[in-house]
């Protein structure tokens, strides 16, 4: 039908600032202000933390965005 739309696909990114040969530099934290930022940012923290549990650069005991979704 014309005039329909349907989601049909959503995403993710992660971007990281570099200097001039390319290397990874720090950039300063954003702070959410809106409900839903504060729901992505918070979705964010978890996801970094399950991703560095997973590839063994952060102890399961130490990603307490991860253990508050448990208690």
């Amino acid at each position: 039908m014309v005039g329909l739309r349907d989601r049909a696909n959503e995403a993710i990114y992660t971007f990281v600032a570099v200097d001039e040969t390319g290397r990874p530099i720090q950039v300063p934290e954003i702070t959410p202000e809106t409900d839903l930022e504060k729901e992505r940012y918070d979705a964010a923290l978890r996801r970094k933390q399950l991703s560095l549990v997973l590839a063994g650069k952060m102890k399961p005991n130490e990603a307490t965005e991860l253990k508050a979704l448990f208690q």
